[in-house]
């Protein structure tokens, strides 16, 4: 709710035989009372509460950033832990990542497999499209580096090829 929405509010309210108003919506509590407060106090605690929202938004925004920056962190620890020999193939799009065709099915690859050039290496579904992962070259599995059902970022490492 915008600050001219709950200005509106308070005007049709302060038309009305109403005496007493309350209302939460997405985490905004509006109180009114007629006669015990001037306009210009309402406001104040009306910009007062549209802070505290704003606050709580910015404190959200920040925690799912950091939470991101970690996730980025924890990819960059493993690539710099281990020595990789060979190549990543990346997600190539924001995902659900699939590692067989369907459940109780055998998965596509597995550590130690050999594969082709073409062949499919795991499904990422993205708004409903399953999108087949193909292996960029000959060569063998050496890392799966995400679990079944996980989702994956844009250019987040999945497979290390030797």
């Amino acid at each position: 709710m915008d600050y001219s929405s709950i200005k509106e509010l308070i005007s049709i309210i302060n038309d009305s035989k109403l005496t007493t108003f309350e209302m939460e919506l997405d985490g905004v509590v509006l109180k009114m009372k007629k006669g015990e407060s001037s306009s210009q106090k309402k406001d104040e605690d009306l910009k007062e509460t549209h802070h505290e929202s704003k606050s709580k938004v910015e404190k959200k925004r920040s925690e799912l950033k950091e939470e991101s920056i970690n996730s980025a962190i924890k990819i960059e620890d493993i690539e710099e832990k281990e020595e990789i020999n060979g190549e990543m193939v990346n997600a190539p799009l924001v995902g659900t990542f699939y590692s067989s065709p369907g459940e109780g099915k055998d998965n596509f690859v597995k550590i130690g497999d050999n594969v082709k050039k073409g062949d499919v290496l795991c499904i990422l579904e993205a708004m409903k499209i399953m999108n087949e992962i193909q292996s960029p070259r000959d060569g063998k599995i050496v890392k799966i580096l995400v679990e079944n059902e996980q989702m994956v970022e844009y250019g987040q490492p999945l497979f290390i090829i030797e």
